[in-house]
């Protein structure tokens, strides 16, 4: 018998490997993303930051540093995506400069860091 090979199962967000073209899944991504409030107000969401560092102490900098409120969403609450740090207001660049910094930052890889940059409706008659 002859061997199918359209039915495969494969991953499509798998990268592909340039080489041989074969896809692998190569690494966990660190997600930054906005989530609307209600009015002028915002979540970001960071979500994917890898087991090795302490959460809450990078929540603690992260709350002096960017002056706002912010939580950890736990494994259970947040429905397997891993632990999510919450913050409020919209800080999704200062957050990838921060995980890219290696002085006063994590000194993460900046190729690992998907951010959302969707834009926010603004509400008219602000603009004059």
């Amino acid at each position: 018998m002859s061997n199918i090979e359209n039915l495969k199962s494969r991953d499509p967000f798998a990268e592909a490997d340039e080489d041989s073209g074969q896809t692998t899944q190569t690494q966990e991504y660190i997600h930054i993303r906005i989530q609307q409030r209600n009015g002028r107000k915002t979540l970001t969401t960071v979500q994917g930051i890898p087991s090795k560092f302490d959460h809450k102490k990078i929540l603690k900098v992260i709350k002096k540093e960017f002056a706002c409120n912010g939580t950890i969403i736990s494994d259970t609450e947040s429905k397997g995506m891993g632990e999510v740090i919450q913050l409020q207001g919209d800080h999704r660049l200062k957050i990838k400069e921060f995980l890219v910094d290696t002085e006063a930052g994590l000194g993460l890889d900046e190729k690992t860091i998907k951010p959302s940059m969707s834009v926010v409706p603004q509400l008219s008659g602000l603009d004059s």
